[in-house]
């Protein structure tokens, strides 16, 4: 059988550079993950800063604080 090694690595080497390359390829893929997450967050943002001055400052149309007001009064 023929040994096709090309770089003439030996096993050791070729151990290292696969780690090396696997270690590389995960970094790779959590800061693919990273930045997805900041395009949603800036996404985000600049649909919070499109919306007109008004609606920034009217109240919560969900009254959650009803409730803590009929358990109070009771």
């Amino acid at each position: 059988m023929k040994n096709n090694d090309i770089l003439e690595m030996n096993s050791k080497s070729r151990l290292t550079a696969d780690i090396t390359f696997l270690m590389l390829k995960g970094a790779g893929y959590a800061a693919l993950f990273v930045v997805a997450i900041w395009f949603f967050i800036g996404a985000f943002a600049l649909i919070g800063q499109a919306l007109p001055e008004e609606s920034r400052s009217t109240p919560d149309p969900i009254n959650r604080a009803a409730p803590m007001e009929d358990a109070v009064a009771d």
